[in-house]
């Protein structure tokens, strides 16, 4: 029900920035949170932030803390992640997810499928 299509990803030198985008093509109860994932090859997939469209402080993995920022605009229905001071450890595909709380989001609890994703690739 709810499409959530991702963009931004790119080829990047480490120390530098990119902003990923995310619109989801409605609102619902079910995308109360929304926010990113990334999976890195031979990876599990790692929750990188999250926010709630009522307000409220953002939530960040411990890897990015400092580094990236999540943002919404709520007239587009989309979310953002500003990425600066790349690392080579942040190459990964980035997921964009939605669910009905925080908490859930943070657990892998979410409303939509994945989709396809948006390549990150940093390079040296």
């Amino acid at each position: 029900q709810v499409q959530l299509v991702e963009s931004g990803g790119g080829l990047v030198q480490a120390g530098g920035s990119l902003r990923l985008s995310c619109a989801a093509s409605i609102r619902a109860y079910s995308t109360e949170a929304m926010g990113w994932f990334r999976q890195a090859p031979g990876k599990e997939r790692e929750f990188v932030a999250g926010l709630l469209w009522k307000g409220g402080s953002p939530y960040y993995g411990d890897s990015v803390k400092g580094r990236f920022t999540i943002s919404g605009d709520n007239a587009k229905n989309t979310v953002y992640l500003q990425m600066n001071s790349l690392k080579l450890e942040d190459t990964a595909v980035y997921y964009c997810a939605a669910a009905i709380s925080l908490n859930h989001l943070v657990a892998g609890q979410i409303t939509n499928s994945w989709g396809q994703g948006t390549q990150v690739t940093v390079s040296s």
